[in-house]
């Protein structure tokens, strides 16, 4: 059977599947002054012609054949992602409502008994191709609007990065003698995170997801301090135990913001903000006010602002409390030098049990190279 297209005929590709050449004559004659018509004799030479191009836009295959019938090269058709799209018309002598029953469970979009009536055919086929271009053109769309909403949700977490990074850099500008201390307590959290994420006592609370929230979230954990005076901020000494008690006010001064611009989101209506607690900008905020209020709590609960002792603690604000006070040792401040490595991990072990999760301090000895190299690559002053 010709394969070369007349003047005005449909693009359309059909394959005839058929062990009669008869029959492929009669449908083929039929159906090429309206479409590309490919044949093929038996199961095994109808799947190699459906898997090779011009891909069929139409397959009418024939049930019963020697060797493999109908419903086998529809089993193998539908097992190909290449073919598995492919709409199969049945083309058989038999009838019944159970036969048509089964035709159409094996996935089959319609059939045709024999012998063939050509109006009935070109009906059919025309009505499947149409249904085939719908059906593409929605795939398309669907492709379309998925590869859009993916843009804008890329878009979405870019401008919330950049957002959310303007305001911890703004607390972070306020203490100008910090400098890359949001880089490097942000990838502190994370490496504990990596480190952790398998532990019996932490793998429900970080998931791949919610390593990506808290991780996010970190650089927000001293929000706080831009409502803590200049004088006392910027002091360039240590401060007095008076003025100590101010500056711990951040921690609730940062949470109190972070729980104001939720409740400003959902304009103070509870049940909105429990109806949108599974969403990713809210839990992100909900991670953040935890890590804000909770990094300077201590293990036994000596702590600050709520005294929270143990698994009280939120994990976030636990995995911060050990990355800050990390950060804190090894930078020199104005009121202090910066102590060496060792001597850090020394007063970080002293800790364990008292002011720090006793696992998440040894999470930190199993992999304080790594904290000793975001260190050195995050130094204050590096480029």
């Amino acid at each position: 059977m010709g394969e070369n297209g007349a003047a005005g005929r449909s693009d359309k590709t059909i394959l005839v599947v058929d062990d009669t050449g008869e029959n492929l004559t009669v449908i083929g004659g039929l159906l090429q002054p309206f479409f590309r018509v490919r044949v093929a004799n038996s199961g095994m030479r109808a799947l190699k012609v459906a898997r090779s191009d011009p891909r069929p836009d139409l397959i009418l295959l024939d049930v019963m054949m020697p060797e493999m019938d109908g419903y086998a090269v529809l089993a193998e058709l539908r097992q190909d992602p290449y073919t598995r799209d492919i709409p199969v018309m049945f083309v058989t002598a038999m009838d019944g409502d159970q036969d048509e029953e089964y035709r159409l469970s094996l996935g089959a979009v319609d059939y045709i008994t024999k012998p063939i009536r050509p109006a009935i055919l070109l009906a059919r086929v025309r009505t499947h191709l149409e249904l085939k271009d719908a059906r593409d053109w929605l795939r398309d769309q669907n492709g379309y609007l998925e590869g859009e909403v993916s843009r804008r949700m890329r878009e979405n977490d870019l401008i919330k990065d950049v957002s959310l990074n303007a305001l911890a850099l703004l607390a972070e500008k306020r203490d100008n003698e910090t400098g890359n201390h949001l880089y490097r307590t942000q990838a502190y959290v994370e490496a504990l995170m990596q480190q952790l994420q398998d532990h019996p006592r932490f793998r429900h609370a970080l998931s791949a997801a919610q390593r990506q929230l808290i991780a996010k979230a970190a650089p927000l954990h001293d929000i706080g301090k831009v409502g803590i005076p200049d004088q006392i901020l910027l002091k360039p000494a240590r401060l007095t135990p008076e003025e100590f008690e101010i500056m711990k006010t951040h921690s609730l001064i940062g949470a109190e913001a972070i729980e104001a611009a939720i409740e400003r989101v959902v304009g103070g209506d509870r049940a909105r903000l429990d109806e949108l607690q599974g969403s990713t900008p809210l839990d992100f905020l909900v991670v953040a006010r935890h890590i804000a209020l909770g990094h300077h709590e201590k293990w036994d609960g000596s702590g600050y602002p709520q005294g929270l002792r143990g698994d009280a603690i939120p994990i976030p604000a636990r995995l911060m409390a050990l990355a800050d006070v990390f950060d804190a040792l090894t930078c020199k401040r104005h009121y202090k030098k910066a102590f060496p490595l060792e001597q850090a991990v020394a007063l970080l072990v002293e800790g364990r049990g008292t002011h720090f999760d006793p696992d998440v301090v040894d999470a930190f000895l199993a992999i304080q190279d790594r904290f000793a190299d975001i260190a050195q690559r995050y130094a204050d002053g590096a480029s």
